[in-house]
């Protein structure tokens, strides 16, 4: 079978920001600085996603005789504010104030950073007032919902039967997309049903339950369909889940793949994260402790997590039905 390149062609390279032999100029501290990023242990993820970022801006300092980060000023700081703000998507939306937030967040670490190490006078960006943080709810299904677009796939066939210890692994353990990609066949320890996190978000490591029936979908993916995606292929990776060509999951192609199987059940949107906030949601309304809800997302702060306890509603409209005064016997009858 030919191999199947899903890479496409290699990327165009990106024009240089100034001039790349001056040592103080943007092209130059970049690079210095996503260095450091890297050699003080910041994931690739990290220094991959701010890298366009950084750039981005540098392009738009170019583009107004501004070649160095020491020449930027926090008046440029304000109007680059300004510039996202009113900047618009190729649909015309704006950019969400989490977006906007997220870029200047970005930059004032890179600015921190210059200023710590003496490449520039002062940080610009130290007093720059972020946008207030946009806290919305987390989406969830119900608990029937969710069954649905679990029994979706055909355990029938090698892949229906691997989607289907997916979606299980996901409800159980409200695992994130790359931490689903990135399970190893040793990180499933059948015997004492857990599951070990090697590196997830923040590198941080992590044990998480695995429930009974998403061990024993797991069980039988291993047995059955594993072994039929391998189709003879040297199992160099050792990846738990696999594609339909016996390879690892590039993170875009396993998340347009379970957004797909949950479209298949009539829901629709929702993808990886939709299992990990119903999990968290559905655990809370049954009366799990938040805490152990925090440990088991992995959230470095509790503050994180208890956003859940607004989205369940279950104890609330119990409470509700018991206390509020249009509630009680005596009212209830429809006159």
């Amino acid at each position: 079978m030919p191999k199947v390149n899903r890479k496409g062609p290699p990327p165009v390279p990106e024009p240089p920001l100034g001039d790349v032999n001056d040592p103080d100029g943007f092209e130059a501290l970049l690079e210095r600085h996503l260095t450091w990023l890297q050699e003080h242990h910041y994931s690739a993820m990290t220094t991959n996603g701010r890298r366009p970022l950084l750039r981005e801006f540098a392009r738009w300092c170019l583009e107004r005789g501004l070649a160095r980060p020491a020449e930027v000023g926090r008046p440029v700081m304000e109007a680059y504010q300004r510039h996202l703000f009113h900047r618009r998507k190729a649909g015309g939306a704006p950019l969400s104030l989490n977006t906007q937030r997220q870029r200047l967040q970005v930059l004032r670490g890179f600015f921190s950073w210059l200023a710590r190490h003496n490449f520039i006078p002062a940080n610009p960006a130290s007093e720059l007032e972020l946008p207030r943080e946009d806290r919305r709810l987390p989406r969830t299904l119900a608990a029937e919902d969710v069954e649905r677009i679990l029994a979706g796939p055909d355990a029938g066939d090698a892949p229906g039967l691997r989607d289907r210890a997916m979606l299980e692994v996901l409800y159980s353990t409200g695992l994130r997309r790359l931490e689903l990609g990135g399970l190893r066949l040793h990180d499933v320890d059948a015997a004492r049903s857990i599951l070990f996190i090697h590196r997830g978000k923040g590198r941080k490591d992590r044990v998480l339950p695995l429930g009974a029936r998403a061990l024993g979908w797991v069980r039988r993916y291993l047995d059955e369909a594993r072994p039929r995606l391998l189709d003879g292929r040297p199992d160099d990776d050792g990846k738990l889940f696999l594609d339909n060509d016996g390879r690892a999951w590039g993170l875009r192609h396993l998340s347009g793949h379970v957004r797909r199987l949950v479209r298949a059940a009539g829901v629709e949107r929702g993808g990886c994260h939709l299992f990990r906030h119903t999990m968290a949601t559905l655990m809370l309304e049954n009366g799990a402790d938040v805490r152990l809800i925090q440990q088991m997302l992995g959230h470095s702060s509790l503050a994180t997590t208890q956003i859940y306890t607004h989205v369940s509603i279950r104890h609330l409209q119990a409470v509700h039905a018991l206390t509020h005064p249009a509630e009680t016997p005596r009212q209830t009858r429809a006159d």
